[in-house]
C-alpha cells in the first residue's frame, strides 16, 4: 500500500525546493489521479464550451459525468478492494508475476458486471439521443477501468509514466472536447472527454504489462478470495456508496436542476461538495509521503521482529515506537489539514469571487470543508485498520457513514436550505470519532492481538 510513497519520498529527501514540489506533486497526481482529472477537465471544458454551445447542453454534459464518477466507484469497490488484497499479498510473498492476469480478470469481472447497468440506464430510462447514450456508456466503460487498473499503480513505483499519462490524458480530452463541442454537442463532447479516458486507461494498462512482461494466464486465480474478505467487499461497496449517498438525497431538493433527459441534479450542493473535497488533496499526498511510509516502517519492523524472535522487550519498544508514529502522523495531519480548512473557510468568500462561484453556495461549501476534514481523517485510520487486518471493522464503519450520511442528509433537507451540508459534517464527524477509538484501541493492545486475539494456535479451554 505504501510502495509508491517510498519511491516519492526520496524525491523529497533532496536538498532543493523542486524535489519537494515534484514528489508532492506527483503523489497528488498517483493518489488523487481519476478525481482531479475530472473535476480539472470537467471545468475547463465547460469554460471553454461556453461560447459553441448551449447551457442546456453544457449542464447535460455536466450531469453525465456526474453521474458516471459518482456510480462506477460504487460498482467497482468490491472487486477492486479483493484485489487490492490479494496484490498485497503477492508483495509481500515477494511474486508479482500474476499482477497483469489479475488485473485483466478484474477488468473482466467488472465490466460483465456494469455493462447490462449502465446500458439499461442510458438507453431505457433515460431520454437522450442515440449518439451520446453510446458516447455516455463509454464514459461509464473508461471510468470504470481507470478505478481498476489504478489499483496496480502503487506496484508499479513508476511515478512519472502515471503522471505523464493523467496530464496527456487531460490535455487530449479538454482538447477533443472543445473541438468536437461545436459539431456535435453533448456527443462531440463526451467523444471528445472519452478520448482523454482512453488514452490514460490504455497507457496505464501498457506499463502494467511493460512492468511484469508475463503472459497473463489464470486471469480469475483471485475469485476464491471474494469468500475469505467478503466483509472488505462490503465495507468497500457501503464505503464508496457513503461518499455519494449525500448528494443522491440532496437531488431530490426542492434546488435540483430536472433536465429533459430525465437527469437530475443539486448544482447549488454537488459543486459546494466538489470544490471542499479539493481542500484534502494536499493531506492525501501528504499522508502517501510521509505519514503511511513513516508508519509503514515501524509495523514492518514490529512484526519483523516478532517473526525472529526477539525478546519481549524489544517487541515492547517497537509498540512504543508504533504508537509514537500513529500519534506524530496524527499531528501532522491536524496541523496541515487543519490550516487549510481553517483557512478556506476564512477565505471563502474572496476564493468565490475569484471563481466566479454563486455565493448561494457558500454555507454548504464551508460545511463540506469541514465535513472533507473529518472525512479524510476517517479515510487515513481506515487505511491504517487495514494494516492489522480489521476487516469487520472497516466493514461496521463503512456500514456506519453510509447510514449516517444518508439518514443526516436527509434529516438536513426536511430542515430546508440553511442546513444543506450539516448531514455530511455530522456523518464524518461521527465516522471519524469511530474510526479513532477503533484504531486506538488496536494499537494500544498489538501485542495482545498479535500473540492471543489472532494466533489460532491459542484455543479457549473449557472450564
Amino acid at each position: 500500500m505504501a510502495g509508491i510513497g517510498f519511491e516519492l519520498r526520496r524525491l523529497t529527501q533532496r536538498d532543493d525546493l523542486i524535489g519537494v514540489v515534484q514528489g508532492y506533486g506527483y503523489a497528488a497526481l498517483a493518489t488523487s489521479g481519476p478525481w482531479l482529472f475530472t473535476i480539472l477537465s470537467l471545468s475547463a471544458i465547460v469554460v471553454l464550451g461556453m461560447p459553441a454551445t448551449t447551457p442546456r447542453e453544457l449542464a447535460t454534459f455536466r450531469v453525465l459525468i456526474v453521474y458516471n464518477f459518482a456510480f462506477s466507484p460504487v460498482l467497482a469497490g468490491p472487486a477492486t478492494i479483493v484485489t487490492t488484497r490479494y496484490l498485497a499479498n503477492c508483495i509481500h510473498a515477494k511474486d508479482v508475476k500474476q499482477a497483469p492476469a489479475m488485473m485483466v480478470g478484474s477488468l473482466t469481472l467488472v465490466y460483465a458486471a456494469a455493462l447490462p447497468i449502465a446500458a439499461a440506464f442510458y438507453l431505457l430510462h433515460i431520454r437522450l439521443d442515440a449518439p451520446t447514450s453510446l458516447a455516455a456508456i463509454l464514459n461509464f466503460m473508461l471510468v470504470l477501468g481507470i478505478w481498476v487498473v489504478s489499483i496496480f499503480l502503487t506496484a508499479l513505483k513508476n511515478y512519472r509514466a502515471v503522471t505523464l499519462s493523467f496530464l496527456g490524458g487531460m490535455s487530449l480530452g479538454i482538447l477533443g472536447s472543445s473541438l468536437l463541442a461545436p459539431i456535435w454537442g453533448v456527443a462531440g463532447m463526451l467523444a471528445g472527454f472519452n478520448v482523454g479516458l482512453a488514452f490514460i486507461l490504455f497507457t496505464l494498462i501498457s506499463r502494467v504489462f511493460a512492468e511484469y512482461p508475463t503472459r497473463a494466464g489464470r486471469p480469475f486465480e483471485f475469485v476464491p478470495c471474494f469468500r475469505r474478505y467478503w466483509e472488505l467487499a462490503l465495507g468497500a461497496l457501503a464505503y464508496n456508496a457513503a461518499i455519494w449517498v449525500d448528494k443522491w438525497v440532496m437531488w431530490s431538493a426542492p434546488e435540483r436542476e430536472l433536465l429533459q433527459s430525465g437527469l437530475v441534479s443539486c448544482p447549488d450542493y454537488d459543486g459546494a461538495m466538489f470544490l471542499a473535497y479539493l481542500s484534502i488533496v494536499p493531506s492525501i499526498a501528504a499522508f502517501t509521503l510521509t505519514i503511511e511510509t513513516g508508519f509503514f516502517e515501524k509495523y514492518q519492523r514490529f512484526y519483523d521482529d516478532i517473526q525472529r524472535h526477539v525478546p519481549y522487550s524489544r517487541i515492547e519498544v517497537n509498540h512504543r515506537e508504533l504508537i509514537r508514529s500513529f500519534l506524530d502522523g496524527a499531528r501532522n495531519f491536524l496541523v496541515l489539514q487543519g490550516s487549510i480548512s481553517v483557512a478556506a473557510i476564512l477565505l471563502a468568500p474572496e476564493l468565490f469571487e475569484w471563481m466566479g462561484v454563486n455565493f448561494r453556495q457558500l454555507g454548504v461549501f464551508r460545511l463540506g470543508l469541514l465535513g472533507a476534514f473529518f472525512h479524510a481523517g476517517f479515510l487515513f485510520l481506515s487505511i491504517i485498520l487495514s494494516y492489522f487486518d480489521q476487516r469487520r471493522s472497516l466493514m461496521r464503519l463503512g456500514v456506519l457513514l453510509l447510514a449516517a450520511n444518508g439518514v443526516f442528509t436527509f434529516v438536513s433537507l426536511r430542515m430546508g436550505f440553511a442546513y444543506y451540508g450539516y448531514g455530511y459534517f455530522l456523518s464524518a464527524l461521527v465516522a471519524f470519532g469511530c474510526a479513532f477509538m477503533a484504531s486506538s484501541r488496536v494499537i494500544a493492545r498489538l501485542p495482545y492481538e498479535t500473540f492471543v486475539r489472532t494466533n489460532t494456535s491459542v484455543q479457549a479451554r473449557p472450564r
